[in-house]
């Protein structure tokens, strides 16, 4: 992309900036079916107008907003580079990313485009990758360190990014297996009521696990490699007493672990290993008065050699948008309310059911 040297207008010091997008890509790459993407643009900067004349991009506002416009425009243009297509999720994201640096409240160098075009693993025609800074800093973080905490809302992305870590090094051979645990934890039903023998009790639990696994790999190979205990998926009960070797170990739900639980989840950890927790501290299923074990290992293992926590939060959320502004108000309504997971403190209050899918 080419742009013309910004010019000041005359009205109120407005700044008026043209910007040239090379012939190579198509105009509906840029602005979207139907301008799709740039309306979004033009809706995050009401004070500016922006229009479009042929390949040409005229921006005219305040210096700091048009500054930023063909930063959005730049950033668009290095992601389509790559072949990867704009989305109007991804326009919204690349904007708030540049408003936070803008603003000073980023805490960290990274552009848009290297969020956005940072791939982790490809699978029958599509690619997964992060989609939020804090997203793409626990991944990298997932390949920096042996044990990494996932912590953070419904639908950040924490279990899907780690299967999807999981899977890449396992056909990287960086490990020989994956396991993929869960405490056995009702969350507000009763497996004990459930037909059928304990195995399939289980299964529907673990079943958010075996989706995400089918989503990262050929459906008719997963009952081979189970078979072949390259893949466990397992309830967290069955971890004790072993230790696990070149393997890839991800917990997933690990609000709802025990402290014991949790102590011994990580003295599993045997030599080429890597461990990933995930899990969502407001949302623990775990009888009344029981700690959560992931609540406390913050404070254990918090500054030890080699562990990392990644803290996700609601504006990492990747489901649908609503979803972000439920955890919102969930955290507003908790804490005008005096109540922790909807029940008052101190109180014996459980919570409600979790789907977990995507997390």
């Amino acid at each position: 992309m080419t742009q013309t040297p910004t010019a000041h207008t005359s009205a109120q010091d407005r700044t008026r900036a043209e910007i040239s997008v090379p012939a190579q890509h198509p105009m509906v790459t840029v602005l979207g079916s139907g301008d799709s993407l740039l309306r979004v643009i033009e809706k995050a900067f009401p004070a500016a107008d922006i229009h479009v004349r042929g390949n040409e991009i005229s921006a005219v506002g305040d210096p700091a907003e048009v500054a930023l416009i063909q930063r959005v425009f730049d950033e668009m243009m290095l992601v389509l580079r790559t072949g990867q297509p704009m989305t109007e999720d991804a326009v919204e994201r690349s904007i708030a990313m540049l408003k936070a640096s803008d603003n000073g409240t980023s805490d960290g160098p990274e552009t848009p485009a290297e969020v956005l075009t940072q791939n982790i693993l490809s699978s029958r025609g599509r690619t997964i990758r992060p989609k939020t800074l804090n997203q793409k800093r626990y991944v990298d973080a997932i390949d920096k360190h042996t044990i990494v905490f996932g912590i953070g809302p419904a639908g950040t992305g924490k279990t899907y990014l780690a299967m999807a870590k999981a899977v890449q090094a396992l056909q990287s051979k960086q490990v020989n297996r994956i396991i993929l645990t869960r405490p056995a934890v009702e969350a507000g039903e009763r497996l004990g009521f459930l037909p059928g023998t304990l195995y399939e009790k289980i299964d529907p639990y673990l079943r958010p696990l075996y989706d995400a696994l089918h989503d990262m790999l050929d459906p008719d190979s997963i009952p081979r490699l189970m078979a072949a205990g390259t893949i466990e998926v397992a309830p967290l009960a069955y971890m004790r007493g072993r230790t696990l070797n070149d393997a890839f170990i991800i917990l997933d739900e690990a609000q709802n672990t025990s402290p014991e639980q949790m102590k011994m989840f990580l003295t599993r950890l045997g030599f080429d290993s890597k461990i990933v927790i995930t899990g969502d501290v407001t949302q623990v299923d775990l009888p009344g008065g029981t700690k959560s074990g992931l609540r406390q290992v913050q404070d254990i293992l918090e500054g030890v050699e080699d562990v990392h926590f990644s803290r996700l939060s609601s504006q990492d959320v990747v489901r649908h948008k609503l979803v972000g502004r439920i955890v919102d108000a969930y955290e507003k309504y908790d804490s005008h309310q005096g109540t922790e997971n909807g029940a008052h403190q101190g109180g014996r209050g459980r919570t409600g059911a979790k789907g977990s899918k995507g997390k």
